[in-house]
């Protein structure tokens, strides 16, 4: 990896820390998240504005998850999706639970979430999909970390309206990111 000229950084176990170009080396710090709530007018609203990290050592990008069954195979295309968008977005929810912290973080550091919904579209827009489930989100929310929950400070968020996933039978694919502490 090339560096710009004056770029200061230094080695933290195979990846790479940049610093501060005017400040110098960071300080050792506790990791902190702070996610500020999403209001318009008086309503909070069920995703965050923003989450600012400080202090993390690093951040985990989980590659788009699916509830596909144990036995799919994409490159066949045999397997495919584990049951209804309910229980996929379970199967998806508990992944990205196990995967974060597989990865040395865990839900109580996500940073960001996307949500690609498979239509239909009955109104026009994505929360109108039958396959949108911010109710099983919530319920899994309250049981594993309930300060995520849509009614409490969740993350920030998308839900993006998508006319097909890389299986016919998935109707929901949910990318997360999440800060690294020490």
């Amino acid at each position: 990896m090339s560096l710009p000229r004056g770029w200061p950084w230094r080695p933290a176990g195979s990846a790479l820390i940049f610093c501060n170009r005017t400040v110098g080396y960071r300080q050792e710090e506790a990791m902190n998240l702070v996610t500020h709530k999403k209001m318009k007018g008086d309503r909070l609203m069920p995703w965050g504005k923003g989450t600012v990290v400080t202090g993390a050592k690093g951040f985990v990008f989980l590659a788009g998850n699916t509830g596909t069954a144990e036995n799919y195979d994409p490159s066949s295309g045999k397997g495919g999706a584990v049951g209804d968008a309910a229980t996929q977005w379970r199967s998806i929810l508990t992944n990205i639970k196990s995967d974060l912290e597989e990865l040395g973080s865990s839900l109580e550091h996500l940073v960001k979430i996307t949500q690609y919904v498979k239509g239909p579209f009955p109104d026009g827009g994505a929360l109108s999909s039958p396959n949108f489930r911010l109710d099983v989100m919530d319920e899994f929310f309250a049981e594993h970390c309930p300060k995520h929950c849509s009614y409490n400070n969740p993350p920030p968020s998308e839900v993006i309206g998508v006319v097909a996933l890389a299986h016919p039978d998935l109707v929901i694919e949910i990318v997360a990111v999440a800060a690294l502490p020490d």
